[in-house]
C-alpha cells in the first residue's frame, strides 16, 4: 500500500490527464508584454500536479487559522486525498463554488480595526494554485515602481527607491492613502481589467465567485457586493491588477513615484507641482471607483511625511532614511506592554515574548538606525526587564535575601532594598543594574540584543 504522501500524489492527476480519459490541452507557456495570460486552458494549468503540490506545500507552510468549516491546514492533505478528483472535475467544469470567508477583526496601530476574511483551507489551496499560474504572467507587466506583494521585492526596496528620488532633489512628496481600499474594490471594474488579460472564462468566473463569497459574521452569512477581503492568497495580486492602471498613467506623465500596496508616494520639486499631481491622482482613482483618504493624504516636505514606517531626511541633498516618530512610539508602547509590571508574568515569559517580537522589528527597522542608537534601545529594554524583576521581589526583606545569596556588597543591598520598599523600581533598575540583574544573566534568559 502506498504511503499517505504517495496516495495524495496519485490523487492529483498526472499532467495532461483529464477525468474520463483522453488528453487535455498542453499548458500554455508564459506570456510576455501585454499579451493575454495563456489560452482558454488556464484552468488545466491550475490543476496540473506540480502546481498543486507546490500550492499545498505553501499553504501548509503559511499555516493560518481554519475557515468556516473548521478544517485546519494539517487536515487538508487527507481531505484532498479523498475528495480531490471530485473537486478537480468541478474546477474544470466551471461549477466549483467557494465557501464563505470567516470575518476576523484585528486591531490597527492607529486604534481602529481591520477586517480580515479567512477562507477555508481548501479555498486557500485553490487560490494559491491560481496565484502561481497567474502571477508570473501579470508580474512582468507591472510597473517597476510597484513593490508591494511581488516576488523578489520588499518594503525596503520601495523606501530605497524613494530615497533615490529625494537624493535627486525631489524634496516634496504627494503622499496618497486610499480609504478602506480592500473593502471598497469594485468587482465589475476589477473583473473588467482581468478579462483583458485572462481568456479562460472558467477561471474568471471562479475569481468572481471568490470576490462575491459571503462573510460569516456572528453566525450569519452576509452578502458581499464590493471589496476583496484581506486574508486570501489572491487578494494581493488582484489589488496590483487594479492599481496598475494608475501606475501606468503616472509613468506616461513622467512622474517619479513609488507604490507599495495602496500607499503611493509621488516625488516632485515644489508644492505647486505636488498639488497638481494630487488632483490627477484623485481623478484616476475615481475612475476605478476608489476614494482617497483625505485625512491621511497630503502634499508635504519629505521629512514631514512617513512612508512604510520610515521618514527620509534630506540635509544638503544627502538623503537618509530614519524611523518615523510614530513607528518608534508604537515600538516602545509594544515593549511596555510586554514588560508591564502589573501583568503578573515571570521574567522568563516576558523575555520569551520579547524574543518573539524584537528580531522581526530589528530586521525591518534596524537598517535605518545606527549601532549606537540600537545600543541605547537595548539599555532601555534591559531596564524594563530589571524593573519587572524588582517588582516581583515585592518587599525589601525579599530583596535583601536574594542579593545576599548572590554575594552583593551590603551598602548596595541596603540602597536597592530601600528603593524596593519605596516602590521605586524604575529608579533602582538604572542605578543598581548590575546588582538587580547583570547583563550576563539577561543573556541567559534569552533576551535578544538589537545592536550587533
Amino acid at each position: 500500500m502506498p504511503q499517505k504522501s504517495e496516495q495524495l500524489e496519485l490523487a492529483f492527476d498526472r499532467p495532461g490527464e483529464v477525468p474520463g480519459g483522453g488528453r487535455s490541452v498542453e499548458a500554455p507557456t508564459a506570456t510576455t508584454g501585454n499579451e493575454r495570460s495563456g489560452t482558454s486552458a488556464l484552468m488545466e494549468r491550475v490543476c496540473q500536479r506540480p502546481n498543486l503540490l507546490a500550492a499545498l506545500k505553501r499553504v501548509r507552510r503559511n499555516k493560518g487559522s481554519p475557515g468556516v468549516d473548521g478544517m485546519s491546514v494539517v487536515e487538508l492533505r487527507e481531505h484532498l486525498r479523498v475528495h480531490w478528483l471530485e473537486i478537480r472535475e468541478q474546477l474544470l467544469a466551471g461549477t466549483y463554488q467557494p465557501q464563505p470567508v470567516k470575518r476576523v477583526m484585528i486591531p490597527k496601530s492607529d486604534g481602529g480595526t481591520r477586517q480580515l476574511g479567512i477562507p477555508t483551507a481548501l479555498d486557500r489551496f485553490i487560490q494559491q494554485a491560481i496565484l502561481q499560474v497567474l502571477q508570473p504572467d501579470f508580474d512582468r507587466t507591472f510597473s517597476e515602481h510597484s513593490h508591494g506583494f511581488r516576488p523578489g521585492r520588499s518594503a525596503h526596496d520601495a523606501v530605497s527607491e524613494a530615497r533615490g528620488f529625494v537624493q535627486e532633489g525631489c524634496d516634496w512628496v504627494v503622499d496618497v492613502d486610499l480609504e478602506k481600499f480592500f473593502d471598497r474594490v469594485n468587482h465589475d471594474v476589477l473583473m473588467g481589467r482581468l478579462a483583458k488579460r485572462v481568456l479562460d472564462k472558467r477561471l474568471l468566473q471562479l475569481i468572481r465567485r471568490y470576490l462575491e463569497a459571503g462573510i460569516l459574521a456572528d453566525g450569519v452569512v452576509l452578502d458581499r457586493f464590493e471589496g476583496t477581503p484581506q486574508g486570501g492568497p489572491l487578494s494581493p495580486l488582484l489589488a496590483n491588477v487594479l492599481l496598475d492602471e494608475v501606475d501606468k498613467e503616472l509613468e506616461q506623465r513622467g512622474h517619479k513615484f513609488v507604490r507599495y500596496a495602496d500607499d503611493c508616494n509621488v516625488y516632485v520639486r515644489s508644492e505647486r507641482a505636488g498639488k497638481r499631481v494630487l488632483e490627477v491622482l484623485r481623478r484616476s482613482y475615481e475612475r476605478l471607483r476608489l476614494r482617497i483618504n483625505e485625512k491621511k493624504s497630503a502634499v508635504g516636505l519629505v521629512h514631514e511625511r512617513s512612508f512604510l514606517g520610515f521618514t527620509i531626511e534630506a540635509p544638503f541633498q544627502r538623503a537618509r532614511v530614519r524611523i518615523a516618530p510614530k513607528s518608534m512610539d508604537r515600538f516602545k508602547t509594544k515593549v511596555r506592554q510586554l514588560t508591564r509590571r502589573t501583568r503578573g508574568q515571570s521574567i522568563q515569559s516576558a523575555c520569551q515574548a520579547l524574543r518573539l517580537y524584537l528580531p522581526g522589528w530589528r530586521n525591518y527597522f534596524g537598517p535605518a538606525m545606527t549601532n549606537t542608537e540600537l545600543k541605547l534601545l537595548d539599555g532601555w529594554i534591559r531596564r524594563r526587564v530589571r524593573a519587572l524583576q524588582l517588582k516581583q521581589w515585592k518587599t525589601a526583606k525579599r530583596t535583601r535575601q536574594v542579593l545576599r545569596s548572590r554575594g552583593c556588597p551590603e551598602d548596595g543591598i541596603a540602597k536597592v532594598a530601600f528603593n524596593v520598599g519605596a516602590k521605586r523600581w524604575w529608579h533602582s533598575a538604572y542605578g543598581f543594574a548590575n546588582l538587580v540583574l547583570p547583563n550576563k544573566e539577561i543573556v541567559k534568559l534569552g533576551l535578544p540584543a538589537l545592536a550587533t
